[in-house]
């Protein structure tokens, strides 16, 4: 695996806002680009940035592994991480996990036959007022999700 012209372009971008002894300060956003470009952060991804930023290979790994927006494996086209964190699962969090377990045919942590759909929970998404919430990609912050609310959306990404 190589890095594209335009990753190490936008590599740079990202290594530019820091001083130059202080690059590893990327290591973030080079892994997003990474994910943004293949879909997932690969063992080999993360050596390259680890080359590219002059920095040990296990530091990169230890952000890849301690953040769950970056996916450590192929994911499906929407990724749907829910709260399960107490306070959630107190507002029913590991209920709404459970049912959309049930509805797209997973376990947690998998993937539909289809591609389409990864499930994983996760941990605070800071919403708990509004529980049961999840992240459609790492992005778009879904409240409230009774069973109902969770259908909807599964049926809307699937026209999507």
């Amino acid at each position: 695996m190589s890095l594209s012209d335009a990753t190490l372009a936008r590599f740079a971008k990202e290594v530019a806002k820091y001083p130059a002894d202080q690059k590893q300060s990327a290591v973030m956003a080079c892994l997003a680009i990474v994910q943004q470009e293949q879909g997932w952060v690969s063992t080999e991804s993360e050596q390259k940035v680890a080359d590219y930023l002059g920095m040990p290979a296990i530091a990169v790994h230890e952000v890849t592994t301690f953040y769950n927006m970056y996916n450590q494996q192929p994911v499906g086209k929407f990724k749907l991480n829910v709260c399960t964190n107490l306070p959630c699962q107190l507002r029913d969090g590991q209920t709404a996990l459970e049912h959309l377990c049930k509805r797209l045919g997973v376990e947690e942590g998998g993937t539909t036959a289809d591609g389409l759909f990864t499930l994983q929970k996760s941990e605070c998404l800071g919403a708990c007022a509004d529980s049961p919430v999840l992240l459609v990609n790492d992005r778009q912050m879904c409240s409230f999700m009774d069973e109902k609310r969770l259908d909807d959306l599964v049926d809307t990404l699937k026209k999507a």
